[in-house]
């Protein structure tokens, strides 16, 4: 056998054992293996050099094929059963979502949101791994990258932080397309979503531009600032995490005003009842809820502080800035 047909017998093997009733947990299934699948690739040579220079990256590449992997799901299970018969079945364009007339693959809302993601991904994705690039190394690994079972564990923390966050897209794209004719074409939680999701990715763009200029104009003598307490880090102490916290906020927004309506959760399989919108509302929210956990409670604000802490923390200025500046909601 060719390596294609090896390919093309692997792919609907894959497809057929992850061919669930259900048609979320036939998206879900796939998509979060594949999370594990690309992180533990990624893990094993960087554990094994004690290298965490493409975490960052691994990241974005994660994020954006189980994105697309799990937009294109049901498109290469009609192809796959297309060409089982000897038909070959194109996959469809993305902007077929946005044309007039029904019967397309694609809900404007499924691009919408995977575009959202795989904008947010590159961008946060390319702006780490520039950063470790030209710092050499990422702080939050020096003591965990010198033990192998500990810097792995890290590897599918970040599999496990995909997984999550993408659960309200996931969702959304496990919607049979048949459904969305029976769904409004926009919906108020339309336009909430996408403004929060705009407003906090601009927002952290802003902090972290703000933060590399900062960092730049240091390194070059331009300043002597011990920290930075400018823009809108004189608003709020993080608001890069800020920012990211309501952007996922947004996605899951728009996913949540779909999920919950009756004739998507016939069409998931879900009750339909009090139960299935909790259910709903669940998976949409485990997204926003999960990074804010993470950003205030664990890997964020938390080792950055303590960081902050131990290097300024016998300034007046630095004390007084901690003092008069929100930690996350920025101040009007």
């Amino acid at each position: 056998m060719t390596d294609t047909a090896n390919t093309m017998a692997l792919l609907q093997h894959l497809l057929h054992v992850t061919n669930f009733r259900s048609p979320f947990l036939r998206t879900l299934v796939p998509s979060v293996s594949a999370a594990f699948a690309i992180q533990t690739a990624f893990a094993i040579p960087s554990v094994l050099a004690q290298s965490e220079r493409f975490y960052d990256a691994s990241g974005a590449l994660t994020f954006l094929s189980v994105t697309l992997l799990s937009l294109y799901l049901p498109s290469l299970r009609t192809r796959s059963a297309a060409a089982l018969k000897g038909t070959d079945v194109k996959l469809p364009s993305l902007l077929s979502a946005f044309a007039r007339g029904g019967g397309a693959a694609f809900n404007w809302r499924q691009v919408a949101l995977s575009a959202a993601v795989a904008f947010w991904s590159i961008r946060l994705g390319s702006y780490l791994f520039q950063r470790v690039l030209k710092e050499g190394k990422d702080s939050r690994f020096d003591k965990i990258k010198v033990s192998p079972p500990k810097f792995f564990v890290a590897w599918m923390a970040q599999a496990t932080w995909v997984s999550l966050c993408m659960m309200p897209v996931i969702a959304v794209n496990s919607i049979p397309a048949a459904v969305f004719s029976a769904v409004p074409g926009v919906k108020i939680t339309d336009f909430l979503g996408i403004a929060l999701y705009l407003g906090g990715f601009t927002f952290e763009i802003i902090a972290d531009r703000q933060k590399s200029q900062w960092m730049h104009e240091k390194r070059t003598k331009q300043h002597d600032e011990a920290f930075l307490t400018k823009g809108l880090w004189s608003k709020s102490q993080y608001p890069n995490y800020f920012g990211e916290s309501t952007l996922w906020t947004g996605i899951a927004t728009t996913a949540a005003g779909l999920l919950v309506s009756r004739p998507v959760q016939v069409g998931l399989g879900f009750s339909g009842g009090p139960g299935g919108q909790l259910l709903a509302l669940g998976l949409s929210y485990v997204s926003p809820a999960f990074v804010t956990l993470l950003l205030t409670k664990v890997s964020g604000i938390p080792m950055s502080e303590a960081k902050y802490d131990k290097r300024y923390g016998d300034r007046k200025d630095y004390q007084e800035w901690k003092k008069n500046t929100p930690k996350f909601f920025p101040k009007l």
